[in-house]
């Protein structure tokens, strides 16, 4: 998932912009693969290709939360 990130943040011109750094589960781990995005801090949970592909055309690009893929607060 951290080099589809890579790759497609690089494709889209947002490189230098947007950093996909890895980490480990951030105290998430039974959520599945997570990624948040800062400044916003917003965490999501990324279980296919297709819903990083998601998280980068809507948040990163658009500045729109995905919803059906943010992870609960709690």
């Amino acid at each position: 998932m951290h080099n589809l990130f890579k790759e497609e943040v690089a494709k889209r011109g947002l490189k230098g912009e947007v950093r996909a750094n890895t980490a480990g589960c951030l105290n998430a781990c039974t959520m599945g693969p997570s990624v948040v995005v800062y400044p916003e801090g917003v965490w999501y949970t990324v279980k296919t290709p297709e819903d990083a592909i998601e998280i980068i055309e809507r948040h990163l690009t658009n500045g729109e939360i995905v919803k059906r893929l943010q992870m609960p607060e709690d």
